[in-house]
């Protein structure tokens, strides 16, 4: 059985774990957990008739204080950047992250997840610049942890490019 590592990248707090959680397990905790450095979780996939094991990394979500470490990124297959949906800023970290990742990878496959839009009232985000991602040639999925809406679609839809 082929294995894959790839990485959870954010902001802090975009809902990394979350959606890691709902991806594994299928659950959902309103409570909030800080990864401190790096979580690891494993899931096997089917896709395109073969098995996939999935070594998902959650990293702990980068701001103004902590510095995701690039030791963590290498050896990657891929990633997934998340941003939440209702903190604009959060995207400009996922595209600053995405940088950060190609120097420590190079050219690997990776969907961009909004978070949060089951909260589609506090959406921050503007229309026009995820357009723009698109645009450029991004896979940008909008994801609820919390409902569960996209989420297997966008683990998915990464392993579908890693085999």
């Amino acid at each position: 059985m082929t294995q894959k590592k790839i990485l959870m990248l954010g902001a802090f707090a975009v809902g990394k774990t979350s959606l890691t959680e709902r991806f594994v397990t299928s659950s959902f905790s309103e409570r909030y957990r800080t990864t401190v450095g790096v979580r690891i979780h494993k899931k096997v996939v089917r896709v395109a008739g073969r098995e996939l094991t999935l070594i998902i990394w959650d990293l702990a979500g980068e701001d103004e204080f902590v510095a995701i470490r690039t030791p963590y990124l290498r050896g990657a297959a891929g990633y997934l950047l998340v941003a939440d949906g209702t903190r604009a800023d959060t995207l400009r970290k996922a595209c600053e992250l995405r940088e950060r990742a190609r120097g420590a990878i190079g050219e690997a496959p990776f969907v961009l997840l909004l978070n949060k839009h089951d909260r589609l009232e506090d959406w921050a985000l503007q229309e026009g610049s995820v357009a723009g991602l698109i645009k450029n040639g991004w896979d940008v999925r909008a994801v609820s942890a919390k409902s569960g809406d996209g989420v297997e679609d966008a683990f998915l839809s990464l392993a579908a490019r890693l085999v």
